[in-house]
């Protein structure tokens, strides 16, 4: 039986995991949990999987479910609780299914502590990509990918000799807007941006979709996860979101992974890598889906994807504060404090006053991470 635990527990990626755990009760033992402010339904949780240990967001929420907890359930909250989840207790794998920067410290203790990362905290190997591949193999930890994109890449990538990679190319399915122009993006809703044709996700990745900022972060991942440089890195509109992302090889062919847009598979992967097990997903019918489009993608049209590819060439502390303004510009666009469009402006804005470091350490990428943040709020 294999011991998980999952930051993030409540949000999107974190109940689909548990519902992968469900399906295979005998495979899986739930250590830990960490959620953030959704304590009805961690306590559902709780009372489900039994773990032995839970982790909220502050010592006040903390306090409120302590009462309603079973007897011997460890509680802790705050970055200390997301830490203690992540390295303490005797999980083998850590599920990162965090949303934002604020995985970072948690992944980097469970890598110290020798857990295996499924990751689907892209932002961590964002922030601080090459601080996290070189701990995860100094420790010999593995990056299990669970974003479906770097899931696909990974699986066909198994068993090919890395040489003979000419490419890979990320599909994105284009998000709330895709069929929308510049200036038809002048007055979206919020609401608008968070219908999402393809995909059930939280609000904030799903407006990261609407922007394309998520495929650049997707970009700057993929260049951690698999070593390649962004030459060798391409993105491609494909609406349907059946091929999941394909990978050229110099001998001219292409190994691509299709299925149904279906987060449980990679995550099931993730957790079960190199074995394959029953999974919940429909089955894909070709024929049933009759036609796959693809369109090539146009920077014009996404410059927030072009500002997040240049931050990744760059390197330093660049994607740091790419992300961090990005982060800080979603959430004030969900308050309805700034318009859709002005994400973007936010970003560009930030990133043309950002003085990179090159080769930073955790202090520098945390202090760049701070200083972004507070410019883009008020910008």
């Amino acid at each position: 039986m294999k011991r998980i635990s999952i930051l993030g527990s409540t949000g999107s990626i974190g109940t689909q995991t548990l519902d992968v755990v469900a399906m295979h009760p005998e495979a899986f033992e739930v250590d830990g949990l960490a959620a953030g402010s959704n304590t009805a339904l961690l306590l559902e949780q709780v009372r489900r999987f039994n773990p032995r240990r839970v982790s909220v967001s502050t010592p006040e929420l903390a306090a409120e479910i302590r009462s309603s907890l079973p007897a011997g359930v460890e509680l802790y909250s705050g970055n200390e609780g997301l830490v203690e989840i992540a390295a303490g207790g005797d999980a083998e794998t850590v599920v990162t299914a965090l949303v934002g920067s604020v995985g970072l410290q948690s992944t980097l203790a469970a890598i110290e502590a020798g857990r295996h990362i499924g990751l689907a905290n892209k932002e961590t190997l964002v922030t601080a990509g090459h601080l996290v591949t070189e701990l995860a193999g100094r420790k010999g930890v593995k990056l299990l990918p669970v974003d479906s994109e770097h899931s696909a890449i990974f699986q066909c990538l198994n068993g090919e000799n890395r040489e003979d990679v000419a490419s890979i190319t990320i599909t994105a399915s284009g998000g709330s807007f895709r069929d929308y122009s510049r200036g038809q993006l002048e007055n979206v809703s919020i609401e608008d941006a968070l219908r999402h044709p393809n995909w059930s996700m939280g609000a904030k990745i799903t407006i990261d979709s609407a922007t394309m900022v998520n495929k650049g972060l997707e970009v700057i991942e993929a260049h951690h996860l698999f070593a390649l440089p962004y030459e060798q890195i391409n993105v491609l509109l494909h609406p349907e979101s059946i091929i999941h992302s394909f990978v050229e090889f110099r001998d001219s062919s292409v190994i691509a992974q299709l299925g149904t847009p279906d987060m449980r598979v990679p995550i099931q992967y993730a957790l079960t890598y190199p074995d394959r097990w029953q999974s919940p997903a429909e089955r894909l019918s070709l024929a049933k889906a009759a036609s796959l489009n693809f369109r090539e993608m146009d920077y014009v049209r996404y410059p927030a994807l072009k500002m997040a590819i240049d931050s990744g060439k760059l390197g330093g502390t660049a994607p740091t504060a790419f992300n961090a303004a990005n982060e800080v510009a979603v959430a004030r666009f969900l308050r309805g404090e700034i318009s859709f469009l002005r994400i973007e402006e936010i970003i560009d804005e930030v990133l043309q006053r950002h003085e990179n470091a090159a080769h930073p350490n955790l202090e520098q990428i945390q202090h760049c991470d701070t200083v972004t943040r507070e410019l883009a709020a008020v910008l």
